[in-house]
């Protein structure tokens, strides 16, 4: 969210855009300097807009968020519609640019163009966030079969046995407990060796 819309669309967009879509968000609220907003832009670097866009989005602080959802991107720009806020105006009036931004510079929201520019400004934003590789093709099924299918299997079996009165949160927490991957605690005590 860019600078000036920040006061209208923070909450706006954390209840009723988001929460309602099945987006998921991990937020940051952060004030950029015109020199970060510069790398932050830098395929925008030597068009004629570009010290309007660095001088304006360093004029306040702005809220970054990583959306989660299947084929996020899409979806939020679809929400976002047109980047220009007068031509969001007249052909999609309802998307979020046409009834925040004001024209095409300060148009309220920004959305990543491509999954890697979603993977560079996630980086950009929120350095302390580990990005791991999403398995596509041969190499997802590989992981499935792997580490997914023999622990679902083996849960699912056990709620057909036990038929319980809600599915959904008897095999969440049967999940829980039985993930492979959590560490085990040893419950017994360890003797130290005296010296």
């Amino acid at each position: 969210m860019q600078p000036p819309s920040l006061n209208w669309v923070s909450g706006l967009l954390a209840t009723s855009c988001l929460l309602t879509s099945g987006v998921s968000a991990e937020r940051r609220k952060l004030h950029l300097s015109p020199e970060q907003c510069s790398n932050f832009y830098v395929e925008e670097y030597g068009k004629m807009f570009f010290p309007n866009l660095t001088a304006y989005m360093s004029s306040g602080p702005l809220v970054a968020m990583i959306l989660a959802r299947h084929k996020a991107i899409s979806y939020w720009k679809e929400l976002l519609g047109p980047s220009n806020s007068l031509v969001a105006k007249e052909t999609h009036p309802d998307s979020l640019r046409a009834v925040y931004g004001t024209d095409d510079l300060r148009n309220a929201l920004h959305g990543s163009s491509d999954f890697a520019a979603a993977e560079r400004e996630i980086r950009f934003m929120f350095p302390e966030v580990i990005i791991e590789p999403i398995p596509v093709g041969q190499a997802a099924k590989d992981y499935l079969n792997l580490y997914v299918t023999s622990t679902l299997l083996e849960g699912l079996t056990e709620l057909c046995k036990q038929k319980p009165a809600d599915p959904f949160i008897w095999l969440a927490d049967w999940l829980l407990k039985n993930n492979p991957n959590k560490p085990k605690l040893c419950l017994h005590h360890i003797a130290e060796e005296p010296y």
